[in-house]
C-alpha cells in the first residue's frame, strides 16, 4: 500500500497485533468472581506510565470514582485517550497525572465552558500532544478490537488535524483513492461506568455507548464500575441487553452515583451547579489547591466526596431532574 502523506506528532502505543495478541492470549478469560474497591482495582491496573482510556461520553456516564481514586494515588506519566472527555479530562488534569494525549476533545466541557486549569497544564509544555479527530480514535479503537493494526478513514484528510496527527494518507490498492490509515490502539488500562454489572463482569449499558464497545474489546485490562450489581441469574434472563460480556473484564467494583457530577441516563442528572464551581475556582490556582483538598485529597474515598456534595439528599434531587416530565 502506498504512502502518500503522514502526519508529524508522534504515536503512543504500538499497533503491532501480534504484540497486542501475545497478550491477550495470557489473559485469563475465567468466569470468576471479579468484585473490588476502586482503590483496590487502581492500585493493581493503573500503574505509572501506562496508557489510560476513560469511557463514557462527555459527562455522560464517566467512571468518576476510578478517575478520582487516580488522582488521589497520584499517578504520574501516564498516557492518556482524549476521546471525548470533559469532567474526567479536567480532574485528571488537577493530578497532572498524565504527560502525553491523543487528543480529540478534551479541555471543553461543553456547553458549560473550557476548564482553565487543564488549558494552563495543557499549555504548559509538561504534555506532549497528538491530534486526532473523534471518529479517527474510535477507528483506532475498533482497528484494535479487530486484531488488526489499523483502520480507514476519510475524515481527516486535507485538515491540520491530519498534520498534527500519527496518521497517514495512503492510495486504495483497488481504486487509487486516497484514505487516512489510522494504527491501532490498545490501551493498557480501560475504565467505564455501566448501569448494572454482575459480580462475574458482565454489564449492561443503556443508552448512547458510542464506543465503549470496542473499548472493552481493546484494552488490555478493563475496571467496570457499576451503578448496581445484580445476580447473575439476572443476566441470563435477558441475555441480549448484555453489552459487555465477563471475559473481557478484570474488575468490577459497584459504585452508586458512580458518574457523578456528570449524568447517568434514566438514573440522575448531572449536577450543572457543582460543575460549574468547578470552573469558577480554577480561576485561582490558589483556591482550586484547597478545592482539590477537600473534594478529592481530603477523602478516603467517592462516597465521602459524595457527602461532601450533599449526600443522598442531592442525589435525589438529581434524580427527580432525570425522570421529570413536564405537563
Amino acid at each position: 500500500m502506498k504512502v502518500l502523506d503522514e502526519g508529524v506528532n508522534p504515536l503512543f502505543m504500538d499497533p503491532d497485533p501480534d504484540k497486542a495478541r501475545d497478550f491477550f492470549r495470557q489473559k485469563t478469560r475465567a468466569m470468576v468472581d471479579k468484585r473490588t474497591t476502586e482503590k483496590e482495582a487502581v492500585e493493581k491496573y493503573v500503574t505509572d506510565g501506562c496508557y489510560l482510556a476513560i469511557g463514557g461520553f462527555g459527562a455522560n456516564r464517566i467512571p468518576n470514582a476510578i478517575v478520582h481514586e487516580i488522582v488521589r494515588q497520584g499517578r504520574k506519566n501516564l498516557g492518556f485517550l482524549g476521546h471525548t472527555s470533559t469532567h474526567d479530562f479536567q480532574v485528571l488534569a488537577a493530578g497532572k497525572v498524565f504527560n502525553r494525549v491523543d487528543s480529540a476533545y478534551i479541555v471543553g466541557l461543553e456547553a458549560r465552558g473550557l476548564s482553565r486549569n487543564a488549558r494552563r497544564y495543557m499549555e504548559s509544555g509538561e504534555v506532549q500532544v497528538t491530534e486526532w479527530s473523534n471518529y479517527a480514535l474510535a477507528a483506532r479503537l475498533r482497528a484494535a478490537a479487530e486484531g488488526v493494526s489499523f483502520g480507514l478513514t476519510r475524515c481527516m484528510l486535507g485538515t491540520d488535524t491530519f498534520k498534527m496527527s500519527a496518521a497517514k494518507v495512503v492510495e486504495c490498492p483497488f481504486t487509487g483513492k486516497k484514505f487516512v490509515a489510522v494504527p491501532a490502539l490498545w490501551p493498557d488500562v480501560a475504565a467505564i461506568h455501566v448501569h448494572e454489572a454482575d459480580m462475574y463482569g458482565n454489564s449492561v449499558i443503556r443508552g448512547i455507548s458510542v464506543a465503549d464497545l470496542e473499548l472493552a474489546r481493546a484494552a488490555k485490562h478493563l475496571i467496570i464500575t457499576a451503578e448496581r450489581l445484580v445476580n447473575n441469574s439476572i443476566i441470563r434472563d435477558d441475555p441480549t441487553v448484555t453489552s459487555i460480556p465477563f471475559y473481557l473484564v478484570d474488575a468490577v467494583v459497584e459504585v452508586p452515583f458512580g458518574s457523578y457530577p456528570g449524568n447517568m441516563p434514566y438514573l440522575y442528572f448531572s449536577d450543572e451547579e457543582h460543575l460549574a464551581q468547578w470552573l469558577k475556582v480554577e480561576k485561582d490556582p490558589e483556591e482550586f489547591k484547597k478545592f482539590l483538598d477537600h473534594y478529592i485529597y481530603g477523602v478516603d474515598s467517592f462516597e465521602d466526596y459524595l457527602v461532601r456534595c450533599g449526600g443522598l439528599k442531592r442525589m435525589e434531587e438529581l434524580q427527580k431532574l432525570e425522570s421529570f416530565v413536564e405537563d
